[in-house]
């Protein structure tokens, strides 16, 4: 188990609480994130009972789960429910006489052949049912569908304040996912992050186990793991869109995925990118957004403006890199061209956007706790207008958080360049955006630390600026150092 300890350790309390009456519980992350995993382990640690459902119609899944609970409980002859009431109520009895882990895996398949399972387990753990008084059943439904899982707990869902645990898998962050790759050279685990992201099955189930071993080798790599047609990855980002139960017209919402990796980040330039109205893809944003493949950053400075950016890597990869090569890359033999046809869109649609979110995922998490006046509290982008000058400035990286009275304030201000090294042009657009913003009465900008991060050497200019305190330049380096 690598990076886990934290979901370890509440499934485990929620597990062995003692107290009477059966519990509910709700664990939901995209595929491969190690939900599975975690909870066979902690079946067989407690010594549980788990479930694994498949597409499957309702009489089918009732006799699986039928025969795997007669077998659990050793009885002469399996149990054959005729209804999902009869099942939950069996599993509250597991309990009766101490605490049973019970874990139903892949929740959505059976939802979607029954859609009144969540109310059947509503009404088998209702407060002052005897069933669940008396029972010490800790039930867990888990599921990759993160649209369906997120509304099992919301609104007026069935379960709505019946789970006593909501727990999501996330993916490993950049560091995490480096240390997990075994990967020591910073630039290598960047690149390799902006690819694959930090899923961690891929590592196993689709590289062999293997990270390349030099910056040298990652282009073979991406060649040989992600590009090549009958490699594991090379379908993967259709998958993850395809198993999502609300999206039906597939074509369509690969469309607004690509309309964002080619730049188009706000709803009116998605749209326009579709030749469509803005009215006609908010559903579509909204169900990406739900499923975690698309995330909203509220602009700092504007608040009624907002931006998309897609979350998973690797679906940034295949929008910029694969998908408009399609064609090239189902014929033998054309991945090596395509990889080197495809190094410009690489670099700015893929390797660009994902270091100035490990740039701000760095301010948020791994920053030196002296760095900044005050904790951190929201990290993100923004764009400030300069009327004098007629133009406006983008800022890659905004560091927010709080003053004694919960006003937030301005921390920091950043850029951040993969390829271009960065020197005093770059700080003297910074230092006008700190005037700008002092000069709108913006809290905090009279201090904001002014950062410029990037994966090249900057000028010596800049370093000697840096030496002296007016500005702080954050490397590789220093983004991939272990924490102190």
């Amino acid at each position: 188990m690598f990076d886990r300890d934290a979901e370890w350790a509440a499934l485990a309390r929620f597990a062995a609480d003692e107290r009477p009456g059966a519990t509910l519980g709700v664990v939901s992350g995209r595929r491969r994130q190690g939900k599975t995993f975690l909870l066979d382990a902690l079946c067989k640690e407690s010594g549980g009972f788990f479930f694994e459902a498949t597409e499957a119609a309702d009489p089918e899944s009732l006799m699986r789960i039928g025969a795997e609970l007669g077998q659990y409980t050793g009885a002469a002859f399996p149990p054959r429910p005729a209804d999902w009431h009869e099942v939950v109520d069996g599993l509250l009895r597991l309990g009766e006489e101490r605490p049973v882990t019970v874990v139903i895996d892949e929740f959505p398949y059976l939802a979607k052949a029954s859609p009144s399972l969540p109310s059947v387990i509503q009404a088998a753990f209702g407060p002052r049912r005897d069933e669940r008084l008396r029972s010490r059943t800790r039930l867990l439904l888990c599921g990759s569908a993160m649209s369906f899982m997120g509304r099992l707990l919301s609104g007026t869902a069935p379960l709505r304040g019946r789970a006593g645990l909501e727990m999501v898998v996330r993916t490993l962050d950049y560091r995490q996912a480096a240390e997990f790759w075994g990967v020591r050279d910073p630039r290598l685990a960047a690149l390799l992050y902006a690819v694959v992201g930090g899923t961690p099955a891929y590592r196993d189930g689709a590289a062999g186990g293997r990270a390349p071993g030099s910056e040298a080798e990652f282009g073979q790599w991406v060649i040989e793991h992600v590009l090549d047609r009958f490699s594991p990855l090379f379908r993967e980002a259709r998958y993850l869109l395809a198993e999502e139960p609300d999206i039906r017209d597939n074509a369509l919402y690969h469309s607004v995925l690509a309309a964002v990796a080619e730049g188009n980040a706000t709803r009116g330039g998605i749209a326009g990118y579709l030749e469509r109205k803005s009215t006609d893809i908010s559903h579509h944003l909204s169900v990406l957004e739900d499923a975690g493949l698309l995330v909203r950053d509220v602009d700092a400075f504007r608040p009624g403006r907002s931006v998309y950016r897609m979350r998973e890597p690797l679906i940034v990869f295949h929008h910029a890199v694969m998908r408009p090569e399609w064609s090239r890359l189902e014929r033998q033999g054309r991945a090596e061209q395509v990889w080197q046809d495809s190094q410009r869109r690489f670099l700015g649609s893929v390797m660009g956007p994902r270091f100035e979110q490990i740039c701000r995922d760095w301010a948020q998490d791994y920053a030196p706790s002296d760095l900044f006046a005050s904790p951190v509290a929201h990290v993100g982008h923004g764009v400030v207008n300069d009327p004098e000058r007629r133009t406006s400035h983008e800022i890659d990286i905004v560091v927010s958080g709080n003053d004694a009275a919960g006003r937030r304030i301005l921390l920091g201000l950043g850029e951040a360049k993969w390829q271009e090294p960065l020197g005093l042009g770059h700080l003297e657009r910074l230092k006008r955006v700190r005037e700008l913003l002092i000069a709108a009465g913006h809290p905090g900008a009279e201090s904001a630390k002014l950062l410029c991060f990037g994966a090249a050497e900057p000028s010596a200019q800049l370093r000697s600026l840096a030496a002296e305190g007016e500005v702080t330049v954050i490397g590789l380096d220093e983004l991939y150092a272990p924490r102190a």
